[in-house]
């Protein structure tokens, strides 16, 4: 009977066998490659995820100035005028909670600063204020709630509501670049 004996691999340059060292692991090279490859997946992820928020904020803005336009517009056709004027973060007189949630209306919007009801406003400040109009959502920058202008949400805002051009039609920048939704021109 053969007895073979099961020994480690000998070395090539050696012909010794070799052992397992105790610090055998990862070189730092290795290592290197590793935190590399990490890094990179993260900041092609970064961008993503922040465009991802960023039509989720537009989403959430879009949604709330077509409840609350509808609601004035609702209002408006049921009184035969459009409410009075309120403050930013303030339901203007007569409207009840039955026409629509007074907690978002009077807590900051995901773009900061809160909504705020115009009637019969003249803004200055040629084509983009607008001039004037008699009915309009508006979002205004508060002590407790600045408003945070991001050209590229404001962009994304207007694609869904409107025309694209912040310029024109019924979104567009108003006094003080601060987003404003026209209800009636």
């Amino acid at each position: 009977m053969l007895l073979m004996r099961l020994s480690p691999r000998p070395s090539r340059l050696t012909g010794r066998p070799r052992s397992l060292r105790a610090t055998d692991g990862f070189s730092l090279v290795e290592l290197m490659i590793a935190v590399l490859i990490i890094s990179l997946l993260f900041f092609m992820a970064v961008p993503t995820y922040q465009r991802i928020q960023r039509k989720a904020r537009a989403t959430t803005v879009v949604n709330d100035f077509r409840v609350f336009g509808a609601a004035f517009q609702a209002y408006a056709h049921e009184k035969g005028s459009w409410p009075p004027e309120a403050g930013a973060g303030v339901v203007p007189t007569g409207m009840s909670q039955q026409d629509f949630a007074f907690d978002v209306w009077t807590k900051a919007t995901p773009m900061g600063g809160k909504f705020d009801w115009e009637n019969n406003q003249a803004h200055p400040g040629g084509t983009s204020a607008g001039g004037k109009w008699r009915a309009a959502l508006a979002i205004t920058g508060t002590f407790d709630a600045p408003l945070i202008l991001d050209a590229d949400l404001m962009e994304e805002i207007d694609e869904a509501l409107d025309d694209g051009n912040l310029d024109t039609g019924n979104f567009r920048r108003g006094f003080g670049d601060c987003p404003i939704f026209i209800l009636e021109p």
